[in-house]
C-alpha cells in the first residue's frame, strides 16, 4: 500500500474512533480490552499518536517513551484525542521523503514514513474496534487489503519478536489462509519466538485458519473470536492464541 492510502485510512479511522467513543460515553466499559473504560482507550491511543508524530517531525533516531496523558475528561478529553490525531495526519502528509527516524518491528518497511502511516493506520483501527466494542455495535467494514496488510504486520512484524509470547513446548504450525485475497501464511511456532513464512509450503499443519481478509484481521488482533468453521485442526493452537497473542 502506498503512504497516502496509509494516511487516508489513519485520518478514516481516528475520526470514526473519536465520534463512536463519544456516542458511547467516556465512562464505558471496553469489553475488548478487559479492565479499560473508553476514557483509557482514548488516553492511550492519544498519547501514541503523540509519540509516532514526534519521531517523524523530530527526527528522533532514539526510542523514546509514551508522553502522559493528561487527566482529562468527557469533551475536553474528545478534543485532545482529536487534536493529537489531526496533528499526527498533518505530520505523516507533510513529511519529507528522506525523512530519518527510529523505527520498530523486523519487517519495517525501508522509508520511516512508509512505516509509521503504516503502524498508526494500524493501530487506530485496532482501537476504533474497541471504541466499537464499548459501544456495542457490529464493527466497521475493513478493506481487505488493508485487513491482509495488517495481518502481515503482525505474523511477521509484532510476533518475530523476542517478546512475542505465542510459543509451544514443541514445533507446530498453523496456516493462516485469507479466502478473498488468496494471501497465506504458514506459521512455525516453537519455544522460540514465531517464525512465518508467506504462503502454502504445502507441509502438513496442526491447525488451519481460514477465512476473509477483514475477518482475520479481527481475530488475530484479538478483537473477535478466533473460532468457528474456519478453524480446524488442533484447535488448542486457536486457544493458545487467543490467550497469549496480545500486543
Amino acid at each position: 500500500m502506498e503512504i497516502t492510502e496509509y494516511v487516508k485510512t489513519l485520518a478514516r479511522e481516528g475520526e470514526l474512533l473519536a465520534d463512536v467513543a463519544e456516542r458511547a460515553g467516556t465512562d464505558a466499559f471496553v469489553p475488548s480490552c478487559p479492565g479499560w473504560h473508553v476514557t483509557d482507550l482514548l488516553r492511550h491511543t492519544g498519547s501514541v499518536h503523540r509519540w509516532a508524530a514526534a519521531y517523524v517531525a523530530e527526527g528522533r533516531l532514539e526510542p523514546t517513551g509514551f508522553p502522559e496523558a493528561p487527566e482529562l475528561v468527557d469533551g475536553e478529553l474528545l478534543a485532545w484525542f482529536r487534536e493529537g490525531h489531526a496533528d499526527l495526519v498533518r505530520t505523516l502528509t507533510e513529511a519529507p521523503a528522506d525523512v530519518q527516524c527510529w523505527t520498530f518491528l523486523p519487517t519495517a518497511p525501508p522509508s520511516p514514513t512508509a512505516f509509521w502511516a503504516r503502524r498508526q493506520a494500524h493501530e487506530t483501527t485496532v482501537h476504533r474496534m474497541d471504541a466499537e466494542s464499548a459501544l456495542g455495535v457490529v464493527l466497521s467494514p475493513v478493506a481487505p487489503d488493508f485487513a491482509e496488510d495488517g495481518v502481515d504486520e503482525l505474523l511477521t512484524g509484532f510476533h518475530a519478536r523476542p517478546r512475542s509470547r505465542v510459543r509451544t513446548p514443541e514445533p507446530r504450525t498453523m496456516r493462516i489462509r485469507a479466502a478473498d485475497t488468496a494471501a497465506v501464511w504458514t506459521v512455525h511456532l516453537s519455544p522460540a519466538p514465531a517464525r512465518t513464512v508467506l504462503g502454502d509450503t504445502g507441509d502438513p499443519v496442526d491447525c488451519e485458519v481460514t477465512g476473509e481478509a477483514a475477518w482475520l484481521y479481527a481475530a488475530l488482533w484479538n478483537r473477535l473470536p478466533l473460532a468457528g468453521p474456519g478453524v480446524t485442526g488442533d484447535l488448542s493452537l486457536a486457544a493458545l492464541w487467543a490467550d497469549t497473542a496480545g500486543i
